[in-house]
């Protein structure tokens, strides 16, 4: 994989991270659903094992 290929791929990965951060954010802000609260943080942990994987795999195959 390119360098550019993987910056882009390390890009979207963190860039999706904030958004479902941003997306819990806003509910908790309006004082919305509980429930989604949960599954947006379980999200949110699940992204964030993928970016910190893809970004190790990344620098492993760099080196």
């Amino acid at each position: 994989m390119s360098y550019f290929a993987s910056n882009i791929v390390i890009l979207i990965a963190i860039c999706s991270v904030a958004f479902v951060l941003l997306l819990g954010l806003l509910n908790m802000l309006r004082g919305g659903n509980p429930n989604l609260s949960q599954i947006l943080m379980r999200w949110r942990v699940s992204l964030q094992l993928g970016a910190v994987v893809l970004i190790l795999a990344v620098l492993w195959a760099r080196s």
